[in-house]
Order: structure tokens, then sequence, then C-alpha cells
């Protein structure tokens, strides 16, 4: 069954365009980052299939588990796939408990301070801190609980890849508050 809304309960989204609820700019999806259960069948079907291009690999090891990493890119954006080392892994639990599939989805933010602070105040969590390093900011917020995606918000500046450091400290203060 459906219900008809009144049009005063509804604000109209038309083709292209979403409104913009919390007056943040999202200027485009950044990257989507998925959870597979073996990476190189995963790099196969992206580059070979689909016609990607493997833009990187990387091996990420925390405090009690680590994951491996490859990013694929078409002419308009990137996917990230991840896999769990070991069954402990935060990205292996994430499958475990959600099967593969999107992890989370990285907007981009042309102040990241400012989009983290209208957010909290909208009353939404956030998983991480703001992550720094010298062209890129990113923060994670929690997983939302009925669908299991985590938003990503990240400010870049003149570069398109990823850095070691804000990998790094991603999978550490995620790993440490243990979550999946």
């Amino acid at each position: 069954m459906t219900e008809l809304l009144e049009r005063d309960a509804v604000e109209t989204v038309t083709a292209g365009k979403i409104p913009n609820l919390f007056k943040l700019e999202y200027s485009r999806i950044d990257h989507i980052a998925v959870a597979v259960k073996d990476l190189n069948s995963a790099k196969e079907f992206y580059c070979n299939i689909l016609g990607f291009e493997l833009k990187e690999e990387r091996l990420t090891q925390g405090e009690r588990s680590g994951m491996i990493s490859a990013v694929v890119s078409s002419q308009s954006f990137d996917i990230v796939l991840i896999q769990g080392l070991e069954p402990e892994s935060q990205v292996s639990r994430y499958i475990d408990k959600y099967g593969p599939g999107v992890q989370h989805v990285a907007l981009h933010v042309d102040c990241i301070e400012e989009a983290v602070a209208e957010l909290s105040k909208k009353g939404l969590e956030f998983a991480t801190s703001i992550l720094s390093d010298t062209s890129l900011k990113q923060a994670f917020t929690r997983r939302d609980p009925n669908s299991g995606m985590m938003i990503e918000l990240i400010q870049r500046g003149e570069g398109k890849g990823f850095s070691d450091k804000n990998v790094s400290n991603l999978f550490n203060q995620l790993e440490s508050a243990d979550l999946v």
C-alpha cells in the first residue's frame, strides 16, 4: 500500500537536482568503496570486463589487522575495492555482517570543517575525527544501522589520489573504536 503525501510535506526532486536540505554543497560523488571477498577477482571484473583502469594498490596494516585495496577508475569516478586480510579485520567483519558491496560513499565538499559542524548540529554522528594530510581532508560518519552505509566527507586540494597517512589513520581509528 502506498500513501499520497501532501505537497507541503515533501520537497519535490526534479531530474538531476537533489534538494539541498542542509545548505551544504556536495559538488559530486568523489568515490565509492566496495568491500569484496576476493580483490583479484574484483579487479578482474572492474578492469577486464567493465573497462576501468587500475590506478593504485595498497596494503594497510593496523595494530590488530589489515586490508588490501585497489583504486579502479573510469573517466568520471573512482571505485575503491577493499578486502580484509584476516577474519577479524574490520572489512572482513563488515562483509560478515552486511555482505559484500558498497561500504561507503564519499561526497566531495568545499569546506570539511563547515560540513562536519553543520551535519553534527543536525544530529549526524561521526566515527572519525577530521583526518588531514597535505592535500586531503576526510571525515567518516557512523554507519547507518538501516542500510549499513557509512558516508565519507572529503575535501581535496590539488591531488586526486589517496594518501598512505590518511588511509592508515582511518583504518586505525575505526579499528580502535571497534567499528565494523
